[in-house]
């Protein structure tokens, strides 16, 4: 049997009945970082529902009003919405609201593909909860006191990054939006990010005019010194347009395409490296016949 589902297995406490609920009395979780895309790995979960039904139930939390927020099991919900399921198996577990957005955190971050600002928003809303409850972890386990670590430690010995690389990752919720949407796409590098989120909102807006005036992305370097002309009160569009329009050591010409453009003719579910991917073999085909005209 298909157990694609396998890595959000919820398995019931002593005490605890996985139970039947219907989907209108379920509620996402509030300001859940996480978004359902139709990737790969949501393909095969819906494949799996389609053919299996819902094989993990879903973790949920009594809240006012008689519904339930869904603590695990967002994607889960949204395949059985897919193919018309009216009630769906859920496991119930009463908890805090800190330890709800430990719990919810840790079970998506499982996922095989994360945007950057998802883990960005998921490391800070555990960050905040771990910092409320003293360190303490799912409501399923043991507690557990900080014993002088960081919670940024903790997070990171939990996902497999350093203290430094959370850090990095909640520098990142003070992005824009827009500037967020460049680097889940792919258009600014990680790094770089980090060190724009240093700049005051009004600064970040005039620094994606500056990045679409010179059709460029910028360096780490570029964006440290954008980053220091930022802390000494110098920074202006007209010197962000000076430092992007710079020519890097070693650099080729870029081609830009905005999501905006690139969806006219792809489906919404396409990411950028699939896009680029077909964009590339539509060229090789095209190829051989520009040159057969020449």
């Amino acid at each position: 049997m298909d157990t694609v589902d396998t890595r959000s297995a919820s398995v019931p406490e002593d005490g605890e009945k996985i139970i039947e609920i219907q989907l209108e009395r379920l509620r996402t979780f509030k300001n859940h970082p996480f978004k359902i895309r139709m990737d790969q790995e949501m393909m095969r979960l819906s494949a799996s529902v389609e053919k299996y039904g819902i094989i993990n139930p879903l973790i949920v939390r009594p809240i006012p009003d008689g519904v339930y927020e869904i603590i695990s099991g967002h994607r889960r919900k949204a395949a059985a919405e897919k193919f018309g399921y009216r009630k769906v198996p859920v496991i119930i577990r009463v908890m805090s609201d800190d330890e709800a957005v430990i719990n919810m955190v840790d079970s998506n971050l499982q996922r095989e593909q994360i945007t950057f600002s998802e883990k960005a928003f998921a490391y800070k809303m555990k960050n905040e909860a771990m910092k409320r409850t003293g360190g303490r972890r799912k409501s399923s386990q043991s507690d557990y006191p900080l014993k002088g670590k960081k919670t940024v430690e903790i997070i990171g010995e939990e996902f497999g990054d350093s203290a430094k690389q959370v850090q990095r990752y909640l520098k990142l919720t003070d992005l824009i939006p827009e500037l967020l949407e460049k680097l889940d796409n792919g258009e600014l590098s990680f790094n770089p990010a980090v060190e724009l989120s240093y700049l005051t909102i009004e600064e970040q807006k005039k620094f994606i005019d500056a990045m679409e005036y010179t059709q460029a992305v910028p360096s780490i370097s570029q964006a440290q010194r954008m980053k220091k002309l930022s802390r000494e009160k110098k920074l202006t569009g007209t010197k962000m347009r000076e430092i992007m329009g710079e020519i890097k050591k070693g650099e080729i010409t870029r081609v830009m395409f905005n999501n905006e453009q690139l969806y006219q003719y792809f489906p919404k579910s396409y990411t950028p490296a699939e896009m680029k991917e077909e964009i590339l073999s539509m060229l090789n085909q095209w190829k051989p016949q520009k040159t057969a005209a020449k």
